[in-house]
């Protein structure tokens, strides 16, 4: 008998549902006797012992299923050794709440808070294996997280859908994307939307270019322009301010987000008319595409083959088109981000793509 408990943690995206199903599915067919606990709303079910036992049919018809049956909530990994605001330890909790119910393994399904709070229970004595879970892409160790793909579809199809309305209006579009400190969205969104700009955290931008590249299509006879802005997206003049700086200007910007402050530059120096397109949580929302389903369902299933195995501290990763396993420990705490040397920023740019530099 083997008795394991699994959590979401972080933000939600699509076939969080998917890699669950995988890993029970996997562990029905490796053990004769398996008792799976959920734990409600991320770690804080695991902090304040509000789990649910799992049944088979819990994981029945749940692969194309979005969002995640458990719930999930952010719990910041720079405050875990903080007491609550009742004065709980919050980690010696987690571990009571695991050691009450005689787990043999811990399932973290998240991103990168959500695996450095993994990493911290595995070094205190846990049995934890972690699934790469974001819309980011930007864990490291793996070259692809579940979510991702999905994400990628949802904002390539919103500048499609924004193209159409451009090119009948000859107007400047700017599309956000999701992806915080991270380009790998929108670069991908973006090239498969046919962007003609890509701003990315990656690659500081100079404003004066994006407007070149703008006026060069105007002569050219283009009557539009479509540019993918992540969210995070700096300009040069912020590049070059301290955190602290850059911190206060943010706070005491009138822009609701980078894009905006974008737009308006860009009417100033063009003189074009400037629409602005904020997806947002769409990008998190909705099935599973049928790339996110499969990986999910390899990834949940090698989890469960690594808990019989006893393969813990690891986070489940693919690496070259096979799945395998990667510590915890060199994992957590390392961003994985757009290199502007890559080969596919250089062939962006030989497809005439502009990002601002």
């Amino acid at each position: 008998m083997i008795r394991v408990g699994m959590l979401t943690s972080g933000g939600d995206c699509q076939a969080l549902n998917a890699t669950m199903r995988g890993i029970a599915k996997g562990l029905y067919n490796l053990y004769d006797d398996v008792e799976i606990f959920g734990f409600l709303d991320g770690y804080k079910g695991l902090i304040y012992a509000e789990y649910k036992k799992m049944e088979k049919s819990d994981f029945s018809g749940i692969i194309k299923r979005g969002g995640t049956i458990l719930g999930t909530s952010r719990q910041p990994f720079k405050l875990m050794r903080e007491p609550d605001k009742n004065g709980l330890d919050k980690v010696e909790s987690m571990k009571h709440t695991y050691r009450k119910l005689r787990l043999d393994c811990l399932f973290v399904l998240g991103g990168n808070g959500s695996q450095k709070t993994a990493n911290l229970l595995s070094q205190e004595g846990l049995n934890v294996i972690g699934l790469p879970k974001t819309i980011d892409n930007d864990l490291w160790g793996t070259d692809m997280t579940f979510g991702f793909n999905s994400a990628v579809e949802i904002a390539t199809n919103a500048i499609d859908c924004i193209h159409t309305t451009a090119a009948s209006h000859g107007r400047v579009f700017i599309i956000e994307i999701m992806g915080h400190k991270v380009g790998s969205l929108t670069l991908e969104a973006g090239m498969a939307g046919g962007a003609d700009v890509i701003l990315l955290p990656e690659i500081p931008y100079d404003i004066n270019k994006v407007a070149d590249a703008v006026r060069r299509r105007s002569k050219a006879g283009c009557g539009f322009t479509i540019i993918a802005v992540a969210e995070g997206a700096i300009s040069k003049e912020d590049a070059a301010l301290t955190k602290k700086e850059y911190k206060k200007k943010v706070a005491e910007s009138p822009y609701p987000s980078v894009s905006y402050e974008i737009a308006a530059r860009l009417e100033e120096l063009t003189g074009s008319e400037v629409r602005v397109t904020v997806p947002g949580h769409m990008q998190r929302g909705g099935e599973p595409s049928a790339y996110d389903r499969v990986l999910s369902s390899r990834l949940g299933a090698r989890a469960a083959q690594m808990c019989k195995d006893g393969e813990f501290g690891n986070l489940v990763v693919i690496k070259n088109g096979e799945i395998d396993k990667f510590p915890l420990a060199e994992s957590a705490g390392k961003l994985k981000v757009v290199d502007p040397n890559s080969s596919i920023v250089q062939e962006a740019r030989l497809l005439g793509i502009t990002f601002g530099d």
